[in-house]
């Protein structure tokens, strides 16, 4: 199960009606970064048959069979400050994460 904070679905909600209307985000991890694996996003019109697919309040996150093994658990949030505007990925299998927090190790 990934969770998904009121502060980050409100985002994601603003990001889709603005950039893909109708469609959902696709969260996935791919091989780089400073800590070996990084988190990444990127718009869908639809799910594969082959993803897990969350609804919270109306948005719509998918991810591949994959890149769950590393995200299960995970909770994914989002800071707006003064001085910083980002997702914060809280995610139990990371053993190590680089500084500004897009990459990890397991």
């Amino acid at each position: 199960m990934i969770a998904v904070t009121p502060s980050a679905t409100n985002k994601i909600r603003g990001m889709l009606a603005t950039e893909n209307p109708g469609g959902l985000l696709r969260l996935g991890v791919i091989g780089g970064g400073c800590s070996g694996l990084q988190y990444k996003f990127r718009y869908e019109r639809s799910a594969r048959s082959s993803d897990s697919v969350f609804d919270v309040e109306g948005v719509k996150l998918c991810v591949d069979p994959r890149s769950y093994e590393y995200l299960d658990g995970m909770t994914l949030d989002y800071v707006e400050t003064v001085l910083e505007q980002r997702f914060l990925f809280k995610n139990p299998n990371a053993g190590k994460s680089c500084g500004c927090g897009k990459s990890f190790q397991v």
